[in-house]
């Protein structure tokens, strides 16, 4: 998988639709797995997020070290991603605390989608018509989502999650220049290490662990974070950030299928209701770029 992923820095519009569709997968299940870990007490928040990164960076060291393009050449990167990344989990962590599975998804891709398609314009990249039609239409169901009311999720989950998806929003546009995702992504893993123990260090009153809390927190971090994210930065090179902005949007129709599913959580009105607008808007976005692609096509 490695060797393939780094050797050139572009990919064909078929794989990346199918490394995107297996990410927007390990998504949906960190935000499952946190959330079972959370909500039944097994684990608590920085307990979770510590054993999630570092199993992560173990999992990636392996991955690396077995792989058949060998270690990467050590060099002086940026501290951005990892720094980003360690914010991103621990901010996501503490917001599942108070919110449902599937509201704290909408949340985290909603702002998500801000973050990089504000950075997308800035950096000269236009909408067309449809385009911004989508996304405002998607942005209006994640503000009727979080508007207060009987139904409205905690102000302090959503703040919470709203840094969380700044924060992996930052770190998918890092993403989209790597030419080893695998190198990449595990050098980002093993430097968040540091900011863990410092999170360890200043929660350690409050660890509790459980067998199957850490479990959960192993299988979020080897497997859905780890392997998901370095899937989701090969995607990323045959994505624009817009794109890679907008699909993320159907995770939380994943995570709140697998919230009722698994967890027995509540589908409210107000959730279907944001749910359907938000992918109606996804899907007008999405239409609209591949309309631009065909018609410049020659």
């Amino acid at each position: 998988m490695s060797a393939h992923f780094s050797n050139s820095r572009q990919i064909s519009p078929f794989h990346a639709a199918c490394c995107a569709f297996f990410a927007l997968l390990a998504f949906a299940g960190n935000s499952i797995l946190c959330r079972l870990a959370l909500g039944e007490g097994s684990i608590d928040a920085a307990g979770f997020t510590s054993i999630r990164l570092s199993s992560g960076a173990l999992t990636l060291a392996l991955l690396l070290k077995l792989s058949a393009a060998g270690p990467p050449v050590q060099r002086r990167g940026s501290w951005i991603a990892p720094a980003a990344l360690f914010i991103y989990a621990s901010a996501f962590s503490f917001a599942y605390l108070s919110l449902q599975t599937g509201t704290g998804a909408l949340i985290l891709f909603g702002t998500v989608q801000l973050t990089m398609i504000s950075a997308a314009l800035l950096s000269g990249e236009r909408l067309n018509t449809a385009e911004a039609g989508g996304i405002l239409l998607a942005l209006a169901g994640l503000i009727y989502l979080v508007s207060p009311g009987v139904t409205a999720p905690s102000l302090h989950g959503t703040l919470l999650m709203t840094l969380a998806g700044i924060s992996w929003g930052i770190y998918c546009l890092k993403g989209r220049s790597v030419s080893d995702p695998l190198a990449e992504t595990s050098r980002n893993f093993s430097r968040t290490l540091p900011l863990v123990a410092l999170l360890s260090i200043f929660s350690v009153a409050h660890f509790h662990f459980s067998l199957p809390g850490v479990l959960l927190a192993v299988l979020s971090g080897g497997l859905a974070s780890g392997t998901g994210y370095v899937v989701w930065y090969a995607a990323l090179r045959g994505m624009t950030a817009t794109s890679a902005a907008t699909v993320q949007l159907a995770v939380p129709v994943l995570a709140s299928i697998g919230g009722v599913m698994l967890l027995a959580e509540e589908l409210s009105v107000r959730l279907i209701i944001a749910t359907v607008t938000v992918l109606g808007g996804v899907g007008l976005a999405v239409a609209g770029r591949k309309g631009v692609i065909r018609r410049r096509a020659p």
